[in-house]
Order: structure tokens, then sequence, then C-alpha cells
């Protein structure tokens, strides 16, 4: 993964933990933190609720902290999956070559590109310090009834950084399916990058990449 990705997933992370860290502890402590986030009434109490989660989460796993790759592994699937919309995220990620590929082939992708993103949120979680996350005014609905929730990252060490969120209603609540840090959406980032493999190897190729991928960052953390 080349280093402004990096940088990418490890501001985005920092804005969700930025996000519940920036919650009073009264209201931390309010019915509406324990309630599931994708039931939320609109998309902005979603983002809000999600952070309530997370800050939960940390306090209760030091794994998370410490960085540990499985711990935070576990936490993605416990505290923020529910919350995304994965399988669209990476339909558009591959473009046309995901309504090409087998049922195998989506599943194995999916496993594939989600570990390469998590392993890129392990340095990130103890980096909060004094950031807080401000929610700024809802725009109106976009197509198909998805909503951008934007954000802004502030702190005493430097200017706001920018942070926005493509959510959509789905049968089991609001679900995220895209992010943009910095001007950048998410999606758009990986596209780029994963169709150059695609184009030159195909689906197995790109499955391939990414298993080697996290296989020898598997090996340097074991060394």
């Amino acid at each position: 993964m080349n280093r402004f990705l990096t940088t990418l997933l490890s501001v985005l992370l920092t804005a969700w933990l930025a996000l519940a860290a920036g919650i009073g502890a009264a209201q931390a402590q309010s019915q509406a933190t324990s309630a599931a986030p994708g039931a939320a009434a609109t998309p902005d109490e979603f983002i809000r609720l999600l952070g309530n989660s997370i800050l939960d989460r940390i306090r209760e796993d030091p794994q998370l902290k410490a960085g540990d790759v499985q711990g935070i592994l576990k936490f993605v699937d416990e505290t923020v999956m529910p919350n995304v919309d994965f399988e669209r995220m990476t339909a558009l990620a591959t473009g046309r070559h995901w309504r090409q590929a087998t049922p195998q082939q989506q599943r194995q992708l999916m496993a594939e590109f989600r570990t390469v993103l998590v392993r890129t949120y392990a340095g990130a979680v103890a980096s909060v310090k004094d950031q807080q996350l401000r929610i700024k005014p809802m725009r109106g609905q976009g197509e198909q009834g998805e909503y951008v929730v934007r954000s802004e990252i502030v702190s005493n060490r430097g200017e706001p950084i920018e942070i926005s969120y493509r959510v959509e209603k789905s049968t089991s609540g609001w679900k995220i399916f895209d992010f943009n840090v910095m001007g950048v959406w998410l999606i758009e980032a990986y596209r780029g990058q994963f169709s150059q493999e695609l184009n030159a190897r195909g689906m197995d190729g790109l499955i391939q990449a990414l298993a080697e991928r996290n296989r020898k960052f598997t090996q340097a953390k074991a060394n």
C-alpha cells in the first residue's frame, strides 16, 4: 500500500476515535449510547452513535491501544463492520470485475481487502490525543437515498482535517459505504490501485496480490 493510502486510512480511524472522544461523559452514559448506531433516525446521529460505540469498546479492550492486529480485527468485526456496507464498498472499488467474479472470488477478495484495511488501522488507535470531531450541517438527500455526512477533526496542533462519510439506509439500518479524507474518496483511491492488477492478472491476480501483501505483513510482525 502506498504512503498516501496508509495516511488516509489512519486519519479515517482517528476521525472515528476523535468523534467518540469528543462526546461528553454524560452523553456517553445516555440511552442513545447503548442503541445500535444503524437504528439512528438521521445519518449524522448514526455517525455520532458509532463514535460512542467505538469509544466504549476501546475502554474495555487494552489490546486496541497497543495496536494488536488480532485485537483490531475482532474490534472491526464486532463494532465497525456491522455499520459498513463492505460488499458494496468492495464492489465499487473493483467495478465491472466484481460482477464478473464468482461468489467464491467475491468472498476471497472481501476477506483479503478487509485485512489490508485493518492492518493499516492497527497503528492509528493510539494516536488520538486532543482531537475532537465536529459534525457539519447535513446536505440534502442524494441519489437513491444516499447522504453525505461532513465533519472535521480539530486539534491544537494543526489545521482542521475534513472528513466525509457516504451513508445509505438499508433494510437493517444506516450503513457507511465510502469515506472522504482530505478531498479523496477511499473507493476512488483503491479503484485506481486495483484496476492495474485487475487489467493485468484478473480477479484471481488481485486476490493473490492482496493475500501476499497480508502474508508479508504477518511475517514482519512475527519477526
